[in-house]
């Protein structure tokens, strides 16, 4: 089966702040190495700097995409068929169902970022799984990718 090219993708990059907190991680290694000289200074900074970095590297390479009849979302790979209405959240919501009206059952991506996000509801009726959040920059393409998705299917 060909895949068709995906009708939606997304990467939950992480904001630019954190890159300069990343710098700011590397200065504190500076500062602390800098009594054992300038090259353990430099190390430091060096060091400091890139394993900062990496970790918001990674940490924001998450993606939402889909693919043929699949929506991908992190590690999560969820057959449209299994998909139900998506509702899109405005940031206020989006808190509420992070916090008192989440289930802990459902399958969150979160990213506290990332202050909107798209609820999605499983009909799959051998899955406990209520429903998707996914947190998300464009709640609304989302959602009317899904749907498209799902229709061509």
């Amino acid at each position: 089966m060909q895949l068709s090219a995906a009708p939606y993708e997304e990467r939950l990059t992480a904001p630019k702040s954190w890159w300069l907190i990343s710098f700011l991680v590397g200065l504190s290694m500076a500062l602390i190495l800098l009594p054992f000289g300038t090259l353990p200074m430099l190390a430091g900074l060096v060091g400091g700097t890139a394993a900062a970095a990496v970790m918001a590297s990674s940490y924001g390479s998450i993606r939402i995409r889909i693919v043929g009849d699949s929506l991908i979302a992190g590690e999560a790979k969820i057959p449209l068929r299994a998909l139900g209405e998506a509702h899109v959240l405005d940031p206020e919501e989006a808190r509420a169902w992070r916090t008192h009206k989440a289930d802990t059952r459902a399958f969150l991506l979160l990213r506290a970022y990332i202050p909107r996000a798209l609820r999605v509801e499983v009909v799959d009726p051998d899955d406990p799984t209520p429903y998707l959040y996914l947190s998300t920059r464009e709640p609304e393409r989302l959602a009317e990718a899904i749907r498209e998705a799902k229709a061509s299917a």
